[in-house]
C-alpha cells in the first residue's frame, strides 16, 4: 500500500515545502482569509438557494439538488475551500500546516480532491453553458445569481485554487479517480429516476436514444481528460513561470533555499534526513 502514496503525488514527508498552504503571490494569512471568503460565499449560495425554496413551497427541490452533479461539486468547492483555509490559518500561526499531522490517507484524499476542485467546476461550467441553458435569461433575479454562482464563479474559485497557491501538477494517477467518481454520479443519476422518477438532465434519459446517452457520456469522460491536462500545464507552467521569476513563494519563520525554492528551515531538515540512508 505505501507504494501507491508517491504515485497519489504523497511523498514522505507529506508535501515539504507547504505547497498546499502557500503561495507565490499571498502571504499565508491573506490566503487564507481569501480561501475563506470564497468558501463563506460558496455556503450562502447553496443555504440562500434552499431558503429561497422553501419560502417559495419549492421544498421537492431542496430535496432533490444532491441528485445534480452541479450541487455536489458546489459543496465540495466549499468543502475544500474551507479545509484548505484552515490548514493556511494553522500554517500561518504555527509554521506547520494541520494538514501535514494527518494520515496518509487522509492527506492522499486532500490531494485527490484539490484534482476535484481545479476540474469538475470547469467540466459544470462546460456544460451548462454549452448544453443545459437555454434563452432567455432566468426572469427572476435569484435565479439569475444562483446560476452564476453555481454555474461561472464556481470556475472563477477553481481558477483561485489553479493559479495562486505553490501546489505542483496532480499527478496523471488521479485522473483515474476523477473517472471513477463520474461513473459514480452517473449511477446516482439513474438510482435517482429509479427511485424519484426523473432524470437530474435529460441527456442522461435512454428514451430519447441510447446512442445519444453513450454519446454524451464520452463527450464528458473526453472533456475532463481535457480539462485535467489543461488544469495540469497551467500548473506546471505557474510553477515554471514563477520560478524563473524568482517569486518563489511567501512562507513563515526563517528561510532557506532549497532546490530553486524558498522553504522553512525544519521542513529542509526533515527531507534530508529522510534521504540521507539513500
Amino acid at each position: 500500500m505505501a507504494k501507491i502514496y508517491p504515485l497519489l503525488g504523497i511523498p514522505q514527508p507529506f508535501d515539504p515545502t507547504c505547497r498546499y498552504t502557500t503561495s507565490w503571490l499571498l502571504p499565508p494569512f491573506p490566503l487564507a482569509s481569501l480561501r475563506l471568503l470564497l468558501s463563506v460565499y460558496a455556503f450562502a449560495t447553496i443555504f440562500t438557494v434552499f431558503g429561497w425554496d422553501d419560502a417559495h413551497h419549492l421544498a421537492a427541490a431542496a430535496r432533490q439538488s444532491f441528485s445534480y452533479f452541479t450541487n455536489l461539486t458546489y459543496w465540495g468547492l466549499a468543502f475544500y475551500l474551507l479545509f484548505g483555509a484552515l490548514h493556511t490559518f494553522s500554517y500561518a500561526r504555527t509554521g506547520q500546516a494541520w494538514l501535514r499531522g494527518w494520515p496518509r490517507p487522509l492527506q492522499a484524499a486532500h490531494a485527490v480532491f484539490y484534482s476535484t476542485v481545479v476540474t469538475f467546476p470547469f467540466l459544470v461550467t462546460l456544460v451548462f453553458w454549452a448544453i443545459l441553458y437555454r434563452d432567455p435569461w432566468f426572469p427572476v433575479v435569484e435565479e439569475g445569481w444562483s446560476n452564476i454562482s453555481q454555474h461561472a464563479l464556481n470556475s472563477l474559485f477553481a481558477l483561485v485554487e489553479v493559479v495562486l497557491p505553490r501546489t505542483s501538477p496532480p499527478p496523471p494517477l488521479h485522473i483515474v479517480f476523477l473517472v471513477i467518481l463520474l461513473a459514480c454520479y452517473l449511477a446516482l443519476a439513474y438510482i435517482t429516476h429509479a427511485t424519484e422518477g426523473f432524470y437530474p438532465y435529460s441527456f442522461l434519459d435512454p428514451s430519447k436514444g441510447n446512442g445519444r446517452v453513450t454519446g454524451y457520456c464520452f463527450g464528458i469522460l473526453i472533456a475532463i481528460c481535457v480539462i485535467f491536462g489543461i488544469a495540469w500545464g497551467v500548473i506546471w507552467l505557474r510553477n515554471l513561470a514563477t520560478q524563473k521569476l524568482g517569486l518563489e513563494g511567501k512562507f513563515v519563520g526563517q528561510r532557506r533555499k532549497a532546490d530553486g525554492l524558498d522553504v522553512r528551515e525544519r521542513n529542509v531538515e526533515v527531507v534530508e534526513l529522510q534521504e540521507e540512508p539513500k
